[in-house]
């Protein structure tokens, strides 16, 4: 379905990047985790409104984000926290070890699968490559997943959350997600994708509360703006009355 040219003219966020009337910001709250978190950003990912690696960022405090740039080499000493034990999330890399270092530092690389395998070749001398016991299909829909197994950036670390008993963190860092991605169905106009991805969705109840939240304390401002311009009253005649 085609996109709507008003829409992707309006005015946007600068920090959730949605079209204003979808701004998320209000209802996407910060989720503390007990780990360090970076993600290596690809350069062709950093304009892109839909990516996950912004999103990440937004929601969990000290998280860091990197630009990678193809025709540079990557700077670990940039990346790297002293002090901790470094595990980049890939498929490729080892199962997922039975003990999370206590002071751990993840690394998610966010672009194309294309972009994301050539950033984890460039730092495979960082620190441990890690694969998540990741099942089932993305929810991810503002894009085309390539195939079984591949998921987004923030789903990957919402299954390492899980993987260590993290459900509450997990499941927050869920519901905005989810939220994201149901406010980009709406703002390209897909209405029939954006009612099944609700439907179908693990945290239904909380976006369905958050939605109900956000639609009342938009709802007297969109009144407002519909209202028909109410005429002045008269006043009397400057003339004064005439006789």
């Amino acid at each position: 379905m085609a996109r709507s040219v008003v829409l992707n003219s309006s005015p946007r966020c600068v920090r959730c990047y949605q079209p204003r009337a979808w701004c998320l910001c209000a209802w996407q709250e910060p989720v503390g985790l007990p780990w360090a978190v970076d993600v290596l950003m690809h350069q062709g990912e950093m304009v892109r409104p839909t990516s996950t690696g912004h999103l990440i960022q937004r929601l969990v405090p000290g998280s860091g984000q990197h630009l990678f740039r193809p025709a540079a080499s990557a700077d670990a000493e940039s990346v790297r926290r002293p002090g901790h034990t470094l595990w980049v999330l890939h498929p490729f890399g080892d199962d997922l070890p039975a003990e999370v270092p206590e002071r751990l530092q993840v690394v998610l690389v966010d672009g194309t699968w294309k972009q994301a395998s050539t950033m984890v070749r460039a730092i495979s001398s960082w620190g441990r490559k890690v694969r998540l016991p990741m099942t089932g299909t993305s929810r991810y829909w503002l894009r085309n997943q390539q195939g079984e197994g591949q998921f987004s950036t923030i789903e990957a670390l919402m299954f390492l959350l899980e993987a260590a008993g993290r459900n509450d963190e997990a499941r927050r860092l869920r519901v905005a997600f989810e939220l994201q991605v149901y406010a980009g169905l709406s703002v390209r106009g897909d209405r029939r994708r954006r009612d099944a991805y609700l439907e179908t969705s693990a945290v239904r109840a909380a976006l369905t509360d958050l939605l109900a939240r956000r639609d009342a304390q938009l709802r007297p401002v969109a009144e407002a703006a519909d209202a028909p311009a109410r005429p002045d009253r008269p006043g009397p005649d400057p003339a004064g009355p005439s006789g």
